[in-house]
């Protein structure tokens, strides 16, 4: 096999929604009570509650694809400073296929990458009915017209189970191949444990209907900073193990028991520690069974990983080089286009880098096979693998331009020390509105005109 033969699918992107999202999926009096997006005199954009007072922006590492990394911050805060293919339907398939890439599953960005930005609003009637309309917009408007290239997600209203299911069988009969869902419920979302029986029919309907919950880093556990001072790339660094914790709580669900097609996502988490947590898993089911009493039916807790769970990974030769160890059926791969973390536009070169030594076969379930399968779609077999691979997208793409280019914005090094390590607490400081006098300031010392 060939780089160019390779056909890609990722697990894990990333949407900055634009501002005209609601328009066709709202009424005119409804539309003015939904999130609206806007900016403040410095040029910086958010999102907030008409008639409530809950705002939120998007962050700038979500979106910094196709800058020059010198400039990687916590800008851009408007989509103005970002590359087209962002947030614009038709310009990230062009996106798509000048990097090789099939399939994307795109996850939230405003609105949390599980939904759970809408969950703590004052009018839950109107947060449900804009929820069903964020829905239709990923569904119908973003997917729709790209057939194949995209697995099809839905955010739920998870703090109401009855309405909870009754919008994922809503847009289960849209085809939804997968439900945005919170690693860890318990932890950041004031929700109920996984292990409460609340959590028990939306279980039985995953089942039933087969569609699998995705589950993103930060979700859950998510790493803090050690402190003000330690280097913001500690952080970084440490981010996608974040999601071990919650894996490990996942894989002692007894529903897993009851349902054989309740499957889970590890998004962005990356490949290399998964060996270890197995063999980790099954030591305290050995060792501590006995007195702990977790009933696995009869398997190892290894096994139960395995039949239920799927991982992924950016950039991770570890993890590839002991694919076995993994399990060969488990991997998948995530671009995670346009966070600071993806490799546009060389994904299947960096991606190649870290498969080229795997058997063919393996290459195949690693790119794109284990992905269709557990989010049941098979856009290969539909649209042909002649026209699914690297060198057939990126043929069409001959006209896009990948060049690096500075779209201005704010960033951490405005606060940072010329030849010292940006530090978390430089980059907390990026969230601290500042007057139009203050940036205009930071940004005259930085080019040494004072």
């Amino acid at each position: 096999m060939n780089m160019e033969d390779m056909v890609i699918a990722s697990v894990d992107d990333h949407v900055i929604e634009p501002p005209t999202m609601f328009d066709q999926h709202l009424s005119k009096e409804f539309r003015n009570l939904a999130p609206q997006y806007v900016t403040d005199e410095l040029g910086n954009a958010s999102w907030y509650w008409a008639h409530e007072d809950k705002r939120t922006f998007a962050i700038g590492l979500n979106a910094v694809v196709g800058r020059p990394k010198e400039e990687y911050g916590m800008e851009p805060m408007n989509i103005d400073q970002m590359r087209k293919g962002v947030w614009d339907r038709d310009a990230h398939i062009e996106d798509m296929d000048a990097m090789g890439q099939m399939t994307a599953l795109m996850f939230p960005t405003f609105a949390g990458f599980d939904g759970s930005w809408f969950w703590d609003a004052k009018d839950k009637e109107n947060c449900k009915r804009v929820m069903s309309a964020y829905n239709d917009w990923h569904i119908d408007e973003w997917c729709g017209p790209y057939k194949g290239r995209y697995f099809r997600g839905a955010v739920l209203p998870l703090w109401d189970m009855d309405a909870t299911i009754k919008e994922a069988k809503r847009v289960a009969k849209k085809g939804v191949e997968t439900f945005f869902f919170p690693a860890n419920p318990a932890a950041r979302n004031r929700l109920p444990s996984v292990h409460d029986e609340y959590f028990e029919p939306l279980w039985k309907l995953c089942d039933d209907e087969g569609i699998p919950l995705s589950c993103h880093i930060g979700t859950g556990m998510a790493p803090e900073a050690n402190s003000d001072l330690s280097p913001i790339s500690a952080w970084i660094t440490a981010m996608p193990m974040a999601i071990a914790t919650d894996a490990a709580d996942l894989l002692h669900l007894n529903a897993l028991q009851r349902y054989p097609n309740l499957k889970f996502a590890l998004s962005e988490g990356g490949i290399g520690w998964v060996p270890y947590l197995l063999e980790r898993a099954d030591f305290t089911h050995k060792h501590h069974g006995p007195w702990v009493r977790m009933d696995f039916g009869g398997k190892l807790p290894s096994e139960i990983f395995r039949e239920h769970f799927l991982t992924c990974f950016i950039d991770d030769h570890f993890g590839c080089q002991n694919y076995e160890a993994v399990g060969e059926d488990i991997i998948s791969y995530e671009c995670d286009y346009p966070h600071s973390d993806c490799t546009w536009p060389y994904v299947p070169e960096d991606l190649w880098d870290n498969v080229k030594d795997m058997p063919d076969a393996v290459i195949n379930k690693v790119t794109h096979q284990n992905a269709y399968r557990f989010y049941n779609m098979d856009p290969v077999a539909e649209l042909g693998h002649e026209n699914c691979t690297v060198g057939a997208l990126r043929a069409k793409a001959a006209h896009v331009d990948t060049g690096v280019k500075s779209l201005g914005g704010k960033d951490a090094r405005e606060h940072g020390e010329d030849g010292k390590a940006i530090t978390s607490g430089q980059v907390a400081k990026t969230f601290v509105p500042r007057t139009a006098g203050e940036v205009s300031e930071s940004r005259r010392k930085r080019k040494g005109l004072v």
